[in-house]
């Protein structure tokens, strides 16, 4: 085989097979190196886009970033159905086959442990959102009909109301979520945007979070969160992706909490 060894996770030997169709990064499908009871599944992408400076330069590219990262999630997801990976890192690049095995044998005990940690378990993504259409109909409550907001003053008290019943919603579900999960990793909160109508569909973010959860018991993770749908404060809208890979339980120090 000729070309770099793209890498994107690591699992034990399994015995199902991967969809016939599936194509991994620059179009070429995964396959599959064994060494000491562990496998790496990879693709053989073209040296001259996946060395050092073909990647320097092709990061730059979003349309280049948004086909490669889906093409990774893919493969990552069908793995997910068959075993459970360790995804490595998006743009995980090694020369050949045997610097694969030589990454395997010199984590192995790593591996294996993060391997063990993750067996049977999947990650579930919520989000917590104030819509921004809430904001902006909380300010006009507060403000007179053709008068600004006044000098030196903070945000209007509709909107700080508003916010706070959001706050405290994010934060009594995700006490809730947690204690129905095996660990839990919180992001930074961010706002979803791109645009003006994004804005106001998705808005201020009050909860990003992670959860680890055994397979088995993904139903009732989900219930929870439907619970959570049916009486929301006003605005307030909350948004569920998954069962992913765990990505955000992955490290191989083990490191990080809830």
């Amino acid at each position: 085989m000729s070309g770099l060894r793209y890498v994107y996770a690591v699992c034990r030997p399994f015995e199902a097979a991967l969809q016939a169709q599936l194509a991994g990064v620059a179009g070429s499908p995964p396959t599959a190196v064994h060494h000491q009871g562990l496998v790496a599944v990879v693709s053989t992408v073209p040296a001259e886009e996946f060395d050092e400076a073909g990647l320097r330069v092709r990061m730059e590219d979003p349309a280049w970033l948004t086909a490669t990262a889906r093409a990774h999630e893919q493969v990552i997801d069908a793995l997910t159905t068959v075993t459970t990976p360790l995804p490595l890192r998006f743009a995980t690049v090694l020369p050949d086959d045997s610097a694969v095995r030589v990454l395997l044998e010199t984590h192995a005990a790593e591996i294996r442990a993060v391997l063990d940690r993750l067996a049977g378990r999947v990650e579930w993504s919520v989000r917590v959102y104030l819509q921004g259409e809430q904001r902006e109909q909380g300010e006009r409550r507060e403000r007179p009909e053709g008068h600004g907001r006044p000098e030196g003053h903070g945000r209007p008290e509709g909107h700080g109301r508003a916010a706070e019943a959001a706050g405290r919603f994010a934060a009594r579900l995700h006490e809730e979520l947690r204690a129905g999960a095996e660990d839990s990793r919180l992001r930074p909160p961010r706002t979803l945007r791109v645009t003006e109508e994004e804005e106001n569909a998705w808005g201020r973010n009050f909860l990003d979070a992670a959860y680890l959860v055994p397979r088995r018991q993904s139903g009732e993770f989900v219930e929870t969160v439907d619970r959570a749908r049916e009486t929301p404060p006003e605005g307030v809208r909350v948004h569920l992706t998954g069962p992913w890979a765990p990505y955000s339980f992955a490290s191989l120090d083990g490191g990080g909490g809830r």
